[in-house]
């Protein structure tokens, strides 16, 4: 989903290689994802809008749960990440399944929809809560209200690992120093109320690794710093060469092993109400 900051546009970008990362990483988060939104009541027939759709993993879970009596309509800001999404969509024969490009905070839509979400949408956004309130106009009463964000807050290590926190903070203050939120996840629930919904209910999971058995996370990182470097270096966060991508994954293992380290990955916050239902 596209910043808004006029002169530094949405971080990661819509790179043949971002698209390709944003595909790898459904494979890693999505069971995460599916239980948030079932929890949050995404089930058969509805018709959802997914925000932020990018190269369309999480409007095609949707898809999954709403079946073929359902509806899912999918929007970006990038025109190309629209493209990408529609042709997977296609080749899949998801019928069900469409995107559009624009703002979806702005766009009008011909009926209201039963549920509206997003993964990895808010972070991104100047004013998460006011975003917040439009999409939650085009809700059906006791539709639901459901998004997935990150906390990068919760990436760690134990026994310490330095170089897996120090690839986290160079990640963390490449967010702050562009002005995207680092803490998205976390604040959840003051987004929620203060777009006027009630207070959501939160679900908190995260990715674990330990020693050899830590690729999944120190490639999360990896691969997130990887498509990051340009605004890394632009920010003076840090150089390439300190970084050093090439090898970055294998001294992280080695460190890891070495140290018979946990690694912990960000934290993945899920939150979710029914429009119009009263607070809990």
């Amino acid at each position: 989903m596209s910043q808004n900051d006029s002169t530094h546009p949405y971080l990661l970008g819509h790179s043949a290689h971002e698209m390709d990362r944003l595909m790898a990483q459904a494979r890693q988060i999505d069971p995460i994802t599916r239980r948030f939104f079932v929890a949050a009541g995404i089930t058969a027939g509805m018709r959802v809008l997914d925000v932020g759709s990018g190269a369309g993993d999480t409007a095609f879970l949707a898809a999954e749960l709403v079946g073929r009596s359902g509806e899912v309509v999918g929007v970006d800001r990038a025109e190309n990440a629209v493209a990408t999404a529609t042709a997977r969509a296609r080749s899949m024969s998801l019928d069900h399944v469409s995107f559009r490009a624009g703002d979806p905070a702005q766009m009008e839509f011909e009926r209201p929809f039963d549920a509206v979400l997003g993964r990895y949408v808010l972070q991104f956004q100047p004013d998460p809560a006011a975003m917040l309130r439009r999409l939650a106009a085009q809700v059906r009463p006791g539709g639901v209200v459901v998004f997935h964000e990150l906390d990068w807050g919760g990436c760690s290590s134990f026994p310490p690992a330095p170089l897996y926190d120090r690839a986290c903070a160079w990640g963390m203050e490449t967010l702050r120093r562009h002005g995207t939120e680092h803490r998205m996840g976390i604040k959840l629930h003051a987004t929620f109320v203060a777009a006027g919904l009630p207070a959501p209910q939160l679900r908190l999971e995260a990715l674990l690794g330990g020693g050899e058995n830590s690729a999944v996370v120190l490639h999360k990182i990896t691969d997130i710093l990887t498509t990051m470097l340009p605004e890394t270096e632009r920010l003076g966060v840090a150089t390439a060469a300190e970084i050093g991508l090439d090898t970055l994954f294998e001294r992280m293992m080695a460190e890891g092993v070495a140290h018979r380290s946990v690694f912990t990955s960000h934290h993945q916050v899920g939150a979710w109400v029914r429009v119009g239902a009263p607070a809990s």
